[in-house]
């Protein structure tokens, strides 16, 4: 344990009463000296040739000078600013004590530190509160912090309010964040970053559709490519909120955390409350600020290693209609075109055959299945298949065996239920019974069949979720309740993988993705509206870790009619899947998808392991994107023709991400079969080769094509006799 007044003797990492936090490419600078209590100075780029002297010197440029009409000792927005601090802002903490004791002042009373990992020890002796400040800077250069509070008194204390604040440079003036709905998320909007504060809140109990994935600031017009910007993320699953302010005292902020509802958390004497991680990024372009979330979460030991399995999820193919001649002859389909991965999805327990009845009600239906699923699963894995299943634990259908015996079960504020969604309400994982009884269920399924996939699914938010009756808020303990049973069914099960889904896209964040193996991006398998939905979704989260399948040639959520090509193209850069009858299609469909599975096959390493690319200033009506492997040996891109474009052909589209100084041959694999063009692509006849600087700054002319086309370009790095021999 260090005090502020041995850091400069203990480690040469802490210069004076200035902290340095370095790895990844970033560098946070922390003011031990800031009054009342530690500041973060910088947070970004590396201070790769700053010295001791130096980054005392760049804390003390940052303190703020005595203005009148102000404070006699300006405030400054520290790590945990509050009013009684100085701090005229969104407080970082409060709360009270039966309405009273509500000011707080934290100080700094301890340091624990190392060249990347800070533990600050603060105390308000006044308040009875003490706190634990987790800092840590990752491997890909991640800025993650946690703080813990502890009640020290002898009386209740009621927490109303913990965010983590980081600070941005005072040049970032525009704001990113993402918004949407069902079948629409994470659809992106841009805002300017003036004075005040400009707050986004989640009260779903989830996520939700119409929740930011992050809260972005950077220089104006900041991109995929260019433009320094930063990012944070809060790991958690149930409501939270973002907040970005820029105050007239000079201090620009983004901060994150829990959202609580009235009296959710109450501390008694000794008792503490961890927040959860509230995660920083930041880069020259969305590109780069996306690769330090990729990097670090790939890092984990949990992440998935294995080659992602193509999966064939049966939900839009028969829906409700489970027989057991239809679904094997689905499986058969399935097979014949290299699926790896069967998915038997809702309406195989009791009384379910439609979305009234039946949830909770966690048995194989005997009326449907009088011998089980055993003959399907055998059948799905005599095929050399994994079987997976559809389950959705935490709902219940008042309609329901579980929901009449058990309505104390259901989560509620009042006597009566909330407003029903999707014929549905939700249980209340918090509650020791329900807890224990959907955890024996799930347990005994995995037991009984070889399940190597939960698809857990969420299809309603949370609505006035109590413990009954003048009881208490119950989205907290809910959510760690859910995080402490996916945790179980994952160390009793290591095999057992699962999707997050919440009706499709609204519990995407990477407090459940830490417990999960991927995530169901949207419900809406519209290759157009994915293109935008999967781009904003990948910024956080590793596209391997996203589900992306291809969908029958009428969208069932959008009812527009797609080619195959388009389907394929766009669902290739993630985990692979297929949403589709495939019963239905002839042999030439047939043979068209197996050629794009065996491809996605192929490319699937890069995919998981490589630097996704979206580029930027392409022509209206051309989306460009790829990924790159990490060596910039090889590389995958899409150039998708979204609409029509004023030029004719179009003008050259860039392809950046690649080694400037290596040549790359170029050719087309896939998709442009219904190109307008008259004759074949030159650059494509002549076998070009180009290198990584020429098609980044100049780039190559895309086909002509049809709108709601897409074709796929491979490019491969050529050594230097091939590169001399290519040459022309």
């Amino acid at each position: 344990m260090l005090s502020p007044d041995d850091v400069m003797e203990m480690s040469p990492n802490l210069s004076g009463r200035v902290l340095h936090l370095s790895r990844g490419g970033t560098s946070v600078v922390i003011d031990l000296d800031a009054v009342p209590h530690p500041a973060i100075v910088h947070w970004g780029e590396e201070l790769a040739g700053s010295t001791d002297e130096t980054l005392r010197g760049l804390a003390v440029a940052a303190r703020p000078q005595r203005v009148s009409g102000g404070l006699d000792a300006p405030a400054r927005a520290t790590l945990v600013a509050t009013p009684a601090g100085g701090w005229l802002g969104t407080p970082g903490l409060e709360g009270h004590r039966d309405g009273a004791s509500f000011s707080v002042r934290l100080e700094l009373v301890d340091v624990e530190a190392d060249g990347h990992r800070a533990r600050l020890s603060l105390v308000d002796p006044e308040a009875r509160l003490s706190a634990q400040l987790e800092l840590d800077v990752g491997t890909a250069g991640l800025l993650r912090q946690r703080i813990t509070l502890r009640n020290d008194g002898d009386s209740r204390y009621t927490l109303q309010h913990l965010h983590l604040a980081f600070p941005v440079p005072w040049d970032a003036t525009e704001l990113l964040d993402t918004t949407g709905r069902h079948l629409r998320e994470r659809t992106p909007q841009r805002h300017p970053f003036g004075y005040g504060t400009y707050l986004r809140e989640s009260r779903r109990g989830r996520p939700g559709a119409d929740a930011t994935l992050l809260l972005a600031a950077g220089r104006p017009g900041f991109g995929f490519e260019r433009g320094r910007v930063h990012a944070v993320h809060v790991a958690w699953s149930g409501n939270h909120r973002l907040v970005a302010e820029r105050s007239v005292s000079g201090e620009a902020f983004l901060a994150g955390g829990e959202l609580f509802a009235p009296g959710e958390v109450v501390l008694a004497p000794g008792e503490s409350l961890t927040s959860p991680e509230v995660i920083g990024s930041w880069g020259d372009g969305l590109n780069e600020l996306a690769h330090r979330f990729h990097d670090e979460w790939r890092s984990r030991p949990e992440h998935p290693r294995r080659p992602r399995p193509v999966t064939l999820n049966t939900w839009e193919a028969v829906y409700f209609d489970h027989t057991l001649d239809r679904l094997t002859a689905l499986a058969d389909a399935a097979a014949s075109v290299g699926v790896e991965r069967f998915v038997l999805d809702d309406g195989w327990f009791l009384g379910r055959r439609d979305d009234t009845a039946g949830l909770g009600d966690w048995y194989v239906d005997p009326t449907v299945w009088p011998e089980g699923l055993h003959p399907l699963v055998d059948h799905v894995r005599a095929r050399g298949m994994e079987f997976g299943l559809w389950v959705e634990p935490e709902m219940v259908n008042p309609d329901s065996d579980l929901a009449r015996r058990h309505p104390d079960w259901v989560l509620r504020g009042r006597t009566t239920l909330p407003p029903s969604a999707r014929q549905q309400q939700v249980l209340d994982l918090a509650h020791p019974d329900a807890y224990a009884y959907v955890a024996e269920r799930l347990h005994s399924l995995v037991a009984e069949y070889p399940i190597a996939y939960l698809k857990w699914d969420h299809n309603r938010d949370l609505l006035d979720a109590g413990s009954g009756p003048e009881g208490i808020a119950r989205v907290r303990e809910h959510t760690l309740a859910l995080y402490r049973l996916l945790d179980e069914l994952k160390a009793a099960h290591p095999d057992l993988e699962i999707e997050s889904c919440a009706s499709g896209g609204a519990r995407v964040d990477l407090g459940i993705l830490a417990r999960t193996d991927r995530i169901w991006t949207s419900d809406n398998l519209d290759p157009l509206e994915r293109l935008v939905n999967q781009r904003y979704t990948a910024l956080v989260v590793p596209p391997e870790m996203m589900g992306m399948h291809l969908t029958s040639p009428v969208v069932h959520s959008t009812g527009r009619t797609v080619d195959l090509d388009l389907s394929a193209a766009v669902a290739l850069l993630g985990h692979v899947g297929i949403e589709w009858d495939l019963t239905g299609t002839d042999d030439e469909t047939r043979r068209r998808i197996a050629a794009w599975v065996d491809y996605a096959k192929r490319v699937r390493p890069i995919v998981a392991t490589g630097r996704t690319v979206d580029v930027d200033g392409t022509e209206p009506g051309i989306d460009v994107r790829g990924v790159v492997a990490r060596d910039r040996s090889s590389a995958v891109f899409t150039l998708t023709q979204t609409d029509t474009t004023v030029s004719y052909p179009p003008g050259r589209v860039r392809v950046p991400g690649l080694d400037p100084g290596t040549q790359y041959r170029i050719r087309v694999v896939g998709g442009s079969t219904h190109a307008a063009a008259q004759s074949g692509l030159p650059w494509q006849e002549h076998d070009i080769r180009l290198t990584g600087r020429e098609l980044d700054v100049v780039g190559l002319r895309p086909p002509v094509q049809y709108p709601q086309r897409s074709t796929v370009i491979e490019l491969v790095a050529q050594s230097d006799t091939q590169a001399q021999g290519g040459a022309r």
